[in-house]
C-alpha cells in the first residue's frame, strides 16, 4: 500500500515537472526511463503524458512486441513493449510487483500516432547538465536512436528520438 502511494506521489511530482518544463522553460530536456535492462532519453517535447500500467485488449496476428490497444483517457492506444521491440525479442511475462513499477508513455499529440510505449520504470527528468559525456550515435544504431550520454555515476543512456520511431516503417506495420 505505502508503494503504490509512494509510487502514485512520484508520478504526480513527474507530471507535474514535465508541465512545468514544458511551460516555463525549465531545463530538463528528457523524460529518462528504464526497460528491459537499459536507460533511455526520450525528448520532452516528444513525449506525452504518462500513464499507470492498464490492460491491454490483444490483437491477434501482431508482432510479439505489440501488447494490444488500451482505453487512456478515453482515448483508444496501441501499446508497444519498448524493450521488446528495440530487442527484437519477446520479454518474460510481468509479474505483479514489475506490473507496479511499469508505465505507459504516450507518444506527443504532435506526432499524431497514437501509441504508448510500456516502460519498466520511470527515473525522473533529466537536463543536459547531469551528464558528463557524449557520444554521437552508432553507425549500426536504429535511425531512431539519438547520442549516447554518461552520467556522472559512469551510467549510459541513450537517446531515442520519439519523432523518428512513429515513423519507422518496422514500428508502424504491426502485423505478424
Amino acid at each position: 500500500m505505502a508503494n503504490r502511494e509512494a509510487l502514485r506521489e512520484l508520478q504526480t511530482r513527474l507530471a507535474n515537472r514535465l508541465q512545468a518544463a514544458r511551460t516555463e522553460g525549465v531545463q530538463a530536456s528528457w523524460l529518462a526511463v528504464e526497460s528491459g535492462g537499459a536507460k533511455y532519453l526520450f525528448p520532452l517535447a516528444q513525449a506525452g503524458e504518462i500513464f499507470p500500467f492498464a490492460s491491454t485488449q490483444h490483437v491477434p496476428y501482431t508482432q510479439a512486441w505489440y501488447l494490444g490497444v488500451a482505453n487512456l483517457r478515453g482515448g483508444l492506444y496501441g501499446v508497444v513493449d519498448f524493450a521488446s521491440f528495440v530487442s527484437g525479442r519477446a520479454t518474460a511475462p510481468r509479474t505483479e510487483a514489475h506490473r507496479a513499477e511499469s508505465r505507459l508513455v504516450a507518444l506527443g499529440a504532435a506526432l499524431e500516432v497514437n501509441c504508448a510505449l510500456l516502460i519498466d520504470r520511470l527515473a525522473g527528468l533529466r537536463g543536459a547538465d547531469t551528464f558528463t559525456a557524449t557520444t554521437e550515435r552508432p553507425a549500426d544504431a536504429p535511425a531512431f536512436f539519438g547520442r549516447g550520454f554518461t552520467d556522472a555515476a559512469g551510467v549510459s543512456w541513450q537517446e531515442i528520438d520519439l519523432q523518428a520511431l512513429s515513423q519507422q516503417p518496422q514500428f508502424l506495420s504491426i502485423s505478424a
